[in-house]
């Protein structure tokens, strides 16, 4: 079974780098212009509650059912939400959050461990159900932490949680062929559905 893991098209959040964790925005004219139709039409795709995820899964995957995934959103970042790093700079909680390595809880947010745990217990229950319905395809619509917290706990060859971040409309094909045996997938190739080519640095 082949497992792709895909990250939404671009927000203005995204393109003004603010924090974008729990507000809902819809796709930007620009990141909805930039995406384009994947090359396979799987039968189902899961997604993030917000909205950005199913809009892009709508244009990638037109005919597929959406089934939204609660615990697939991305990290709470209270009170950074819609801040660039910038504007924050000179904020002590902001700087004591950074130089911890982004590991302890935001304010009014979420901790690295606490969004890893939920995001990585909804994958793998995913993964379980589709391999025992023997599904061609697993497809999931979410977030860039989302990706980096799935690829670091699950994905061979191994690399920590920001080596695994994507461009927006990009993603990851894994290969589900260990997971029964050893709870790991193996890294296929990096897959991107925009305009414009190979957008990976």
């Amino acid at each position: 079974m082949r497992v792709y893991l895909l990250r939404h098209g671009a927000t203005a959040y995204n393109e003004e780098r603010r924090y974008l964790g729990r507000s809902d925005l819809p796709l930007s004219p620009g990141g909805r212009a930039a995406l384009t139709r994947a090359d396979f039409s799987p039968r189902t795709v899961y997604v993030s509650p917000l909205r950005r995820a199913a809009e892009t899964a709508e244009l990638l995957f037109p005919e597929a059912g959406l089934h939204p995934i609660s615990d697939l959103r991305e990290m709470d970042f209270g009170l950074f939400e819609g801040k660039t790093y910038r504007e924050m700079a000179d904020w002590p909680a902001y700087r004591a959050w950074v130089e911890g390595g982004c590991l302890d809880a935001v304010p009014g947010g979420e901790s690295k461990a606490d969004f890893c745990h939920r995001t990585c217990a909804a994958f793998a229950l995913l993964v379980d159900r589709a391999l025992e319905a023997e599904e061609d395809y697993l497809v999931v619509v979410a977030h860039g932490g989302t990706q980096m917290a799935a690829l670091e706990r699950f994905v061979l060859p191994r690399g920590d949680y920001f080596s695994w971040q994507s461009p927006c409309g990009c993603g990851f094909a894994l290969d589900a062929a260990l997971w029964r045996r050893d709870r790991k997938l193996s890294l296929l190739e990096r897959v991107c559905y925009t305009e414009g080519g190979e957008p990976w640095q």
